[in-house]
């Protein structure tokens, strides 16, 4: 063990049992995993994916918060990940975590975020057609022009009006 350590930790060491090297090793270095450890669920508990951003990033990122908390000695179960992820989520995915909790699934962390994956390609695919319909509406709408000023004759032809400029030759 001590010709692991730098020449700093071995003079330290010296002469300790392998269990005293253990126990004082965690006294100097709990400090800064339970710092780390604080960052860490901070991240994982402040995580909010914005209106329109990928999801499979996200999901990701938050697994791997929680497998760094379990690295740091503070697992997680797997129903309180998935609880953080739907809860992270913007609202155009409320159908979804409605869906996912009204089912009672009960999914790992990689099969949700598959199903979060497809749930998001389908959410874009309908706001294509939506837009593309918006602007198919917008470019093809019917515009009222106003009705010439034409006479009829009565019998359903329209006359022009004569116009009451004379033209000059030059």
């Amino acid at each position: 063990m001590l010709a692991s350590m730098t020449p700093e930790l071995q003079k330290q060491h010296e002469g300790m049992t392998a269990f005293d090297m253990i126990e004082h090793l965690k006294t100097l270095y709990e400090e800064q995993a339970r710092h780390e450890r604080f960052d860490v669920s901070k991240a994982l508990f402040s995580t909010k994916l914005s209106e329109g951003g990928p999801v499979g990033p996200h999901v990701l990122k938050m697994i791997g918060y929680s497998e760094n908390l379990a690295r740091l000695g503070f697992v997680l179960e797997q129903e309180l990940v998935v609880d953080l992820v739907l809860q992270s989520l913007p609202e155009s995915f409320n159908g979804f975590v409605q869906n996912f909790l009204m089912n009672d699934m009960d999914k790992t962390l990689p099969q949700l975020a598959a199903m979060l994956r497809t749930a998001e390609k389908n959410m874009k695919g309908k706001g294509k057609a939506a837009a593309i319909l918006m602007v198919n509406n917008g470019k093809f709408k019917k515009h009222h022009k106003k009705p010439n000023k034409s006479k009829g004759n009565g019998k359903g032809k329209a006359v022009a009006k004569p116009s009451t400029k004379a033209l000059k030759p030059t």
